[in-house]
């Protein structure tokens, strides 16, 4: 069940061109999207850095993170963050997403604690679920980091729209591989919302490469138009 560390940096590198459009990844990258839930409700949200948390999910705890490190704008953060997370959003708050930016570009400790962030929050715990289900290929771990960097997890109701088990339960791992990424992308290519629609493009890169065969992700994977070796 290991991932060398060659692989890795790949699953990486895939991750940050679908998050940001480069292999190395945009940390002062701010998108706005109408895609944050407040008490059931649908609200823009400022989505930020490397990978791409959300000013009502993780971000908070990101900045806690480079707060505690003592970042050179650290102080300035502070007076934001009774606000992160709450209504109403930043995300016309000039001065808040002007230090985002500025913090990212110009301190170094602001791009170490993004790095360490998403391994935290996202990578490990996408690898103790490919564990726990004892899934072995590398291109299982990019299907399954993907899945929890976009939808969080591994949602139970796109797992129930499909019959093939997890290897933990019996189940053949590349089949299951392949229903869940067909499920999913169906899932995203119907959605109602239009922004979730245009993401497919993830989807049909691991469809390319289960059709390639490249379990092991040692071909060069093009993802959204970017070849990463």
């Amino acid at each position: 069940m290991a991932i060398t560390s060659i692989q890795k940096n790949k699953i990486l590198r895939v991750i940050n061109v679908f998050e940001t459009g480069v292999p190395d990844g945009k940390y002062d990258s701010i998108s706005i999207y109408k895609d944050g839930t407040v008490n059931g409700v649908k609200v823009y949200q400022i989505t930020y850095g490397r990978s791409q948390t959300t000013e009502f999910g993780n971000l908070k705890r990101m900045l806690e993170l480079y707060i505690s490190r003592n970042g050179m704008f650290a102080a300035p953060f502070r007076k934001f963050m009774s606000k992160i997370g709450k209504l109403p959003s930043l995300k016309d708050n000039v001065e808040f997403k002007s230090l985002l930016k500025t913090a990212a570009k110009q301190d170094v400790i602001m791009r170490q604690t993004q790095d360490e962030f998403f391994d935290i929050y996202y990578y490990q715990p996408a690898f103790n679920w490919f564990a726990g289900q004892q899934f072995t290929s590398a291109l299982s771990m990019l299907v399954i980091y993907d899945s929890f960097i976009h939808s969080g997890s591994i949602p139970l109701f796109l797992r129930q729209k499909f019959a093939e088990r997890t290897p933990l339960n019996g189940g053949d791992e590349k089949n299951w591989i392949k229903q869940y990424v067909d499920v999913r992308h169906n899932w995203l290519k119907t959605h109602s919302n239009t922004i979730l629609q245009k993401t497919i493009y993830r989807t049909q890169c691991f469809k390319n490469q289960i059709k390639t065969n490249n379990w092991d992700l040692a071909q060069t994977i093009v993802a959204n138009g970017t070849p990463i070796s």
